[in-house]
């Protein structure tokens, strides 16, 4: 394994992951996460949905970086921008759209700074708005050296890490119970990174209505710890 990956999946990477809740404060506030049990029950089903695809879009930015900075044919055909909508067409939430453009905003200029890449300045120019994280994280798991199952790896850790911190904050739970449930989850972790699809025409579109209801409810609370 690349020790890039640890760099990249670290919680303290300056790229504000830590103001995201993933989900998890609305998720506290309506009641649907008040102990353990259904803590493990919601990091359970964001993993196999959104974390999977994050996952999937991951290993096909990564694989995508890759050949850009290989200047391969398949890096000249703008397939960042057409990534970037294969991302945008599977977040029907667009408060979970304008968070996940946010984070990967925020994540490209610090990796443009750690990781200086010509795939990393090639996808701030096809996408000046901003990629999905996902599709970030991607690129900067090639731009860092590491290959696509690594790239589904950090994805789907972060889209259970995040609301696992949060929960903790949020609920007051303890942090070695919480890590816990994390660590019952590296079998499903590892899984999802070994069999993901790095392929544009095999990407998963598991959706997640719930987390869908949770983020548009959370962007309209008047009183909010995390920006999602």
């Amino acid at each position: 394994m690349n020790a890039a990956l640890l760099l990249l999946a670290d919680s303290r990477l300056p790229a504000g992951g830590h103001g995201h809740s993933g989900g998890a404060e609305e998720a506290v506030r309506t009641g649907v996460v008040h102990d353990l049990p259904s803590l493990a029950a919601f990091l359970r089903g964001r993993l196999a949905t959104a974390g999977l695809v994050a996952a999937g879009l991951a290993a096909a930015a990564c694989e995508f970086g890759t050949a850009d900075l290989r200047n391969t044919p398949a890096g000249r055909t703008g397939g960042w921008t057409r990534l970037d909508t294969e991302a945008d067409a599977r977040t029907s939430s667009p408060a979970q759209r304008e968070a996940s453009r946010t984070q990967g905003r925020l994540l490209l200029r610090s990796a443009r700074r750690i990781w200086p890449s010509p795939a990393l300045d090639a996808l701030a120019r096809a996408v000046p708005q901003g990629t999905h994280h996902p599709i970030t994280l991607g690129a900067v798991a090639a731009a860092a050296g590491c290959v696509p199952g690594e790239a589904a790896l950090a994805a789907a850790y972060m889209a259970v890490t995040g609301p696992a911190t949060a929960a903790v904050r949020l609920l007051g739970l303890d942090p070695v119970s919480v890590h816990r449930l994390l660590a019952d989850l590296t079998p499903a972790l590892e899984l999802i990174s070994a069999e993901v699809p790095g392929s544009w025409e095999e990407l998963p579109a598991h959706a997640a209505p719930a987390l869908d209801l949770l983020a548009e409810r959370h962007i309209r609370a008047e009183l909010r710890l995390f920006v999602s």
